[in-house]
C-alpha cells in the first residue's frame, strides 16, 4: 500500500518565513534517493538548494516557480513505499511519530521552535493536502496527481540565480529557452543572445515576475528576496539605532607602497592583495582597542553585549542585490589570509552562491564604495551591529608633507555608530586607529 509524505519548506536560516520558488529539479514520476537536491528555492538572504530527506517515488509537484510560499508550507507529496511493502523493522519508531515529526527536513534545514510573525500567504496551493495522523494513509486515486501546469515551455528552466536575474532585466523567458550547457542549463550567453534576437521570438516574452506597461514605458518587478530583505533592516536599523556619522582623510601613500612590495614578494605569490585587506586589517586590529564599535545593544535584556571576536561582515554588491557575507573570526587572521578569504567571499557573492550561515552572526561591517569610484558616504548598520566602515576611492591628491605640496594616493573614510553603545570619544578614536594604520602600516607593531 502506498504511504505519501510530504515535504515542506523549512526554515532555511534565522527566522526566515518564505522563500521564491527558483527551480524544480524533479517531476512526477521520478525515483529521488534520501538527501537528493529535488528544489531550488530564494530566501531573504540566499538561493538555496533543499535535499529531501526521504527516499521515495514524487507522485506531485505543489508549487510553481516564481511563486512565493511560507515556511512549512508543502512543496511536493512523495510515496515513500511505491511497491507496497511494510516499512523496515528498524524503522518501529519512526512509524510511531506523529505526522509533525515525519515532516521535519534533514539537519540543519530545520525551523526553529520559536513563534514567528508570518504573513498570510499570498497563494497557498490549491492541491496541497493534510498529511494524515496514520503512517498509512487511505490510497488516493490509482495514478499520481498531476503537476501544476507548467509555465510557458511545459518545463522548469534550469539557470543560476545571476542567470535569472539577467533575463529577468532583459525581458527573457526563460522557458523559452534551450540551456547549451551540460544537463540543459541555461546560460548568459544563452540569455543575451535571445536579448539580441538570434534566439525563438517566443523567448523575448516578459517573465512572470515582471511587468512592463508600453503606454506608460514603465517596468514594475516585485519586491522580493534580498531586495526585500535589505529594505527591511535598512529601515529598521535606521529607525532603531541613532546613527552617528564622522569622516576622516587619510594619505594612504605607504600603505600602497608596501602593497606593492608585498605583492612582489614570495609570500604572496598568487594572491590578490588589495586595500580591502589592509583596511580589513586595520579594523581587526583597532577594534581590539575599542571593543564599543565591536559590541551590540541588546533592547530586549537590556544589556550591551561586548564580542571577544571579530565576524567580519563585506557588503558585496552582485546580481541578486546586497548582501553581506562574513569573514568569521577575521581578528585571528593573518594579512595574507584575509586576502584570500575575501577573494573567496567576494568570488562567492558574485556567483550568487553564498549561504544563509555565512550571512549571519556579523559583529561589524566594511563596505567599499570606492570600487566604484565614490570617496565616501554615509553608510547604515546593519541590525545586529554596532558600527560600519566606508572605505572610499583611493586618489592622486595635493597633499602637504613636511611643509611641501606633493602628490600623495589619499582615501577618505566614514564610520557610522550607534550612538547608544558608541560615545563620540570612542567612535572618534577607532576612526582615527584605522586611519593611523592605513597612512603607516608600520603602526601595528605598537599595538
Amino acid at each position: 500500500m502506498p504511504e505519501y509524505k510530504q515535504f515542506p519548506l523549512s526554515d532555511t536560516a534565522e527566522g526566515l518565513t518564505e522563500a521564491d520558488i527558483l527551480a524544480w529539479h524533479v517531476k512526477p514520476g521520478d525515483a529521488v534517493t534520501v538527501n537528493q537536491i529535488v528544489i531550488e528555492v530564494e530566501t531573504a538572504k540566499a538561493a538555496v538548494e533543499l535535499p529531501i530527506p526521504w527516499a521515495g517515488v514524487i507522485t506531485e509537484l505543489l508549487v510553481e516557480v516564481g511563486q512565493t510560499v511560507e515556511v512549512g508550507a508543502p512543496l511536493l507529496t512523495l510515496d515513500v513505499d511505491p511497491d507496497g511493502k511494510a516499512a523496515p523493522a528498524a524503522a518501529p519508531a519512526e512509524a510511531a511519530a506523529p505526522a509533525e515529526e515525519e515532516m521535519k527536513p534533514l539537519v540543519g534545514y530545520g525551523s526553529k521552535a520559536v513563534e514567528t510573525k508570518r504573513r498570510a500567504r499570498k497563494a497557498a496551493p490549491a492541491a496541497a493536502v493534510a498529511v494524515a495522523a496514520s503512517p498509512a494513509p487511505a490510497p488516493v486515486a490509482a495514478a499520481p496527481a498531476p503537476a501544476p501546469a507548467a509555465p510557458a515551455g511545459g518545463y522548469v528552466p534550469l539557470a543560476k540565480p545571476p542567470v535569472r536575474k539577467l533575463a529577468k532585466d532583459l525581458g527573457i523567458d526563460l522557458h523559452a529557452l534551450t540551456g547549451t550547457a551540460d544537463g540543459g542549463v541555461i546560460t548568459r550567453e544563452d540569455v543575451e543572445r535571445a536579448a539580441n534576437g538570434s534566439a525563438p521570438a517566443a523567448a523575448v516574452a516578459s517573465t512572470v515576475d515582471t511587468t512592463y506597461d508600453a503606454a506608460t514605458r514603465e517596468r514594475r518587478v516585485p519586491i522580493k528576496g534580498v531586495r526585500k530583505a535589505t529594505a527591511a533592516a535598512m529601515v529598521q536599523s535606521a529607525y532603531t539605532a541613532p546613527h552617528v556619522t564622522e569622516f576622516l582623510t587619510v594619505d594612504v601613500t605607504p600603505m600602497m607602497e608596501l602593497r606593492e612590495k608585498l605583492k612582489s614578494s614570495r609570500e604572496f605569490s598568487g594572491v590578490k592583495l588589495t586595500p580591502l585587506a589592509f583596511a580589513a586589517k586595520a579594523v581587526c586590529l583597532a577594534a581590539k582597542r575599542t571593543p564599543d564599535v565591536n559590541a551590540v545593544w541588546d533592547e530586549a535584556a537590556q544589556e550591551i553585549v561586548y564580542k571577544d571576536y571579530v565576524h567580519l561582515g563585506i557588503a558585496a554588491a552582485t546580481p541578486r542585490g546586497l548582501v553581506v557575507p562574513k569573514i568569521f573570526d577575521a581578528d585571528a587572521m593573518s594579512l595574507k589570509q584575509l586576502a584570500v578569504a575575501l577573494t573567496e567571499l567576494t568570488d562567492v557573492a558574485r556567483e550568487g552562491k553564498t549561504t544563509p550561515a555565512a550571512m549571519a552572526n556579523g559583529t561589524f561591517t566594511i563596505t567599499n564604495v570606492g570600487v566604484f569610484g565614490v570617496d565616501t558616504g554615509t553608510p547604515i548598520i546593519n541590525p545586529g551591529e554596532s558600527a560600519i566602515l566606508a572605505v572610499g576611492a583611493i586618489r592622486d591628491t595635493p597633499w602637504v608633507v613636511d611643509g611641501e605640496i606633493k602628490v600623495r594616493k589619499v582615501m577618505q573614510l566614514s564610520l557610522s555608530f550607534d550612538h547608544r553603545v558608541v560615545d563620540g570619544q570612542q567612535g572618534s578614536e577607532f576612526l582615527a586607529d584605522v586611519g593611523a594604520l592605513l597612512a603607516d602600516p608600520a603602526v601595528a607593531i605598537t599595538y
